[in-house]
C-alpha cells in the first residue's frame, strides 16, 4: 500500500465531510479539538475566580479586618465590607480548590491532551470520542455544584483544601440537607470521574493509534509526560473518589469511616467500633501527592518540546527524559507520607517516607539539566512562548531546592504549618506550572486558531507576570523561615508577627499588579483570535507531526496520511540544508513516495 508524505492532500481522512448542526459541532462535539478548546476556556473562566479568591486573601492578610467599601461588599457580602474569620477559612479553602482541581488539573490534562495527543501522534481522534466528549460534560455539575456550594446556608466548603475529618464531618446540617461541604464533596466526585475517563482515552490513543513508523521512543516528550500522567490518574484517581465517598456516608449517615469514637455528627450516633481521622489522611494524599506531578508532568513535556524548537537543537538526553518521567511517576506514588510528618508516625516510618522524598530529586534534577543541556550553544529565539519556558525551568528550580528542607522530618516539623511551605507549592504549581501554560498557550495558539498572538504584548504579559509573580511569592520563604503562620485570619494578633505586615502588605500589592497583568493576556487572546496575522502550517519551523496539519486542523486532522521516519527533535540535522527535520520528510535517498 502505498501511501503520499507532507505536502500532498489526497488522503482521504482529511474530508471527513459531515453536515452536523451548531449545537454536535461546537457544544456536544466528539471532535478531540474542540473538546480540548472547550475544556480551554472553561479553566481560564476559573482562572479568574481563584485569582480574585486569593486577592481576597492576601488582602486579609496584609489589612486583617480592613472595611473596603467598594470591593468589601461584593466579596464578603457583610455590611462595611469587612471579612468575617468564616469567611476568610473558606476563601482559602475554595481558592486552592478552584485553582487545583478546576484549573491546573483540566487545562493540563483536559485541554491540551485534548488537543494535542493525536496531533501528535499522527491520529485523527480519540480512540472513543464519546467517552472523550462526556469526559468534558461531566466536569459541569462539578462546576454547578461547586458554585452552588457558594451560596449555601453559612457559606461554601471551608475545612480546607484537604477536608481533614473530624473538622470536615461536623455540620449543624441535618442528615442529608446538602450543605456547602456536601456540595464540595460531590463536586470533586465528578471531577474524578472526569479525569478517569480521559485517563483511560489517553493511554488507550496514544498505545493503538500512533501513525506509522511513530514507535514510543519516537514520541514528543509532551505525548510522554501526558501518557505517565494518565497513568497516574489511572490508578490514583479511584483512591479518592472511595474516599469522597466515604466521607459523604460520615457526613450524612455516621457510617464511622473517619469517625472516632464518642463524636457525634449530625446529633447521629457513629457506627460501631469507630473511625480515624488519619484514614482520611492516608487516602487523600495517596492520591493528592501523585497529583502534584499530575499537575507538573505536562507542562514539563510542553516546555520540552518549546525549549528545543526555539533552541534549535534536539533535546539533550532524549531516553534519560523519558526514564526520569516514568521515575518521577513511579516514586510519586510511595512519597504521601511526607504530608503526615506533623501526624505523628513511626519515626522509622517517617525516615522511610524522607528517604524517598529526597530520592524523587534525582529524576528532576535529571530533567533540569537536560533543559539547559539542550539551551547550551543553541541559537536561542527569545520568542514569548520561549521566554515562558525559560521561566518556568527558573521557577521549578526555585520550587524544587525549597522542596528538599520540608522534605527532612525534623525541619518539617518546624516549617509545616508557615507561610514556607505556602512558597514552596506556589513556586512548583504555580510560578511553576502557570509559567509553562502560558508558554504552551503562546505556542500552540497559532495552531488551535490559525493566528499568531501578538509578540510585544506577550513580552510585556510576560515581564509583568514574571516580576510581580516573584515579587509575591519569593518573600513567603522569608515570612516562613521566622515562623509566620498560614491560614490564620489575623496572624497580627501574635505581637512575634505584626513587624511583617509591611512585607505581606508589598506582597499584596505585588499579587494585585500580577492578577492586573493577566487583563494583557486576556486582551491578547482574544483580540488575536479574530486580528492575529495568519500564521500558516507551521510559523515555528518545528518538526512535530501537528505542524505538518492545516492551521487550524479540519476534520479528521490530517490531509494526508502521516508516515513518520524520525524523532521530533532533529534540528540542525546535516541531512538537510534547513534547520528544521520534519519527522515525515523521508530521508534524501527515499523517494516522494515510501512503501508501508
Amino acid at each position: 500500500m502505498s501511501t503520499t508524505v507532507a505536502g500532498s492532500h489526497s488522503h482521504e481522512a482529511s474530508s471527513h465531510g459531515h453536515s452536523e448542526s451548531f449545537i454536535s459541532t461546537y457544544i456536544f462535539s466528539k471532535d478531540h479539538k474542540i473538546i480540548g478548546i472547550q475544556f480551554l476556556f472553561s479553566t481560564l473562566l476559573w482562572f479568574l475566580v481563584g485569582g480574585l479568591l486569593a486577592l481576597a486573601v492576601r488582602m486579609q492578610v496584609a489589612w486583617p479586618w480592613a472595611e473596603i467599601p467598594i470591593l468589601g461588599k461584593l466579596l464578603f457580602a457583610a455590611e462595611g465590607g469587612q471579612m468575617s474569620p468564616e469567611f476568610y477559612t473558606m476563601l482559602f479553602t475554595m481558592h486552592a480548590s478552584v485553582m487545583i482541581f478546576f484549573v491546573i488539573i483540566p487545562i493540563l490534562a483536559g485541554a491540551f491532551g485534548n488537543y494535542l495527543i493525536p496531533l501528535m501522534i499522527g491520529a485523527d481522534d480519540m480512540a472513543f470520542p464519546t467517552l472523550n466528549m462526556l469526559s468534558y460534560w461531566f466536569m459541569w455539575p462539578a462546576f454547578i455544584l461547586m458554585g452552588m456550594s457558594f451560596f449555601a446556608e453559612g457559606g461554601s466548603a471551608s475545612s480546607g483544601w484537604t477536608a481533614y475529618p473530624p473538622l470536615s464531618v461536623i455540620s449543624e446540617s441535618a442528615p442529608g440537607s446538602g450543605s456547602a461541604q456536601d456540595l464540595w464533596l460531590l463536586g470533586l466526585i465528578f471531577v474524578g470521574i472526569s479525569s478517569m475517563m480521559g485517563s483511560v482515552n489517553y493511554m488507550t490513543t496514544i498505545i493503538q493509534m500512533r501513525a506509522p513508523g511513530m514507535t514510543m521512543f519516537r514520541l514528543p516528550l509532551t505525548i510522554w509526560a501526558m501518557f505517565i500522567t494518565a497513568v497516574l490518574q489511572a490508578f490514583a484517581l479511584p483512591v479518592l473518589t472511595a474516599a469522597l465517598f466515604m466521607q459523604l456516608l460520615d457526613r450524612n449517615f455516621a457510617t464511622g469511616f473517619f469517625i472516632p469514637d464518642g463524636l457525634i455528627v449530625n446529633n447521629i450516633d457513629p457506627a460501631p467500633g469507630g473511625g480515624h481521622p488519619l484514614l482520611w489522611q492516608h487516602l487523600f494524599w495517596f492520591y493528592s501527592h501523585p497529583a502534584v506531578y499530575i499537575m507538573i508532568l505536562p507542562a514539563m513535556g510542553m516546555v520540552s518540546d518549546i525549549i528545543s524548537c526555539f533552541a534549535r537543537k534536539p533535546i539533550f538526553g532524549y531516553k534519560p527524559m523519558v526514564y526520569s518521567i516514568c521515575g518521577i511517576a513511579g516514586l510519586g506514588f510511595i512519597v504521601w507520607g511526607h504530608h503526615m510528618f506533623v501526624s505523628g508516625m513511626n519515626p522509622a516510618l517517617g525516615m522511610s517516607f524522607m528517604v524517598a522524598t529526597m530520592m524523587i530529586a534525582l529524576p528532576s534534577a535529571v530533567k533540569v539539566f537536560n533543559w539547559l543541556g539542550t539551551i547550551w550553544g543553541g541559537q536561542i529565539h527569545y520568542t514569548t512562548a520561549m521566554l515562558f519556558a525559560l521561566s518556568f525551568v527558573s521557577m521549578f528550580i526555585i520550587g524544587g531546592l525549597s522542596g528538599i528542607f520540608m522534605a527532612a522530618t525534623p525541619v518539617d516539623i518546624f516549617i509545616h504549618d508557615t507561610y514556607f511551605i505556602v512558597a514552596h507549592f506556589h513556586y512548583v504549581l504555580f510560578a511553576g506550572t502557570a509559567m509553562g501554560v502560558f508558554g504552551a498557550i503562546y505556542f500552540w495558539f497559532p495552531k488551535m486558531f490559525g493566528r499568531l498572538m501578538n509578540e510585544p504584548l506577550g513580552k510585556l504579559h510576560f515581564l509583568l507576570t514574571f516580576l510581580f509573580l516573584n515579587g509575591t511569592f519569593f518573600p513567603m520563604h522569608i515570612l516562613g523561615a521566622v515562623g509566620f503562620p498560614r491560614r490564620l485570619a489575623d496572624p497580627y494578633h501574635y505581637e512575634t508577627f505584626r513587624h511583617l505586615q509591611p512585607l505581606n502588605e508589598f506582597m499584596t500589592y505585588c499579587a494585585i499588579g500580577m492578577v492586573a497583568a493577566q487583563i494583557i493576556f486576556a486582551v491578547n487572546f482574544i483580540g488575536s483570535m479574530f486580528f492575529g496575522r495568519p500564521a500558516g502550517r507551521n510559523p515555528w519551523n518545528a518538526n512535530g507531526l501537528e505542524w505538518t496539519a492545516p492551521s487550524p486542523p479540519g476534520h479528521g486532522n490530517f490531509d494526508f496520511q502521516p508516515v513518520v521516519y524520525r524523532g521530533p527533535y532533529e534540528y540542525g540535522s546535516p541531512e538537510v540544508d534547513s534547520d528544521y527535520y520534519l519527522q515525515t520528510q523521508p530521508p534524501p535517498e527515499t523517494k516522494e513516495e515510501a512503501v508501508v
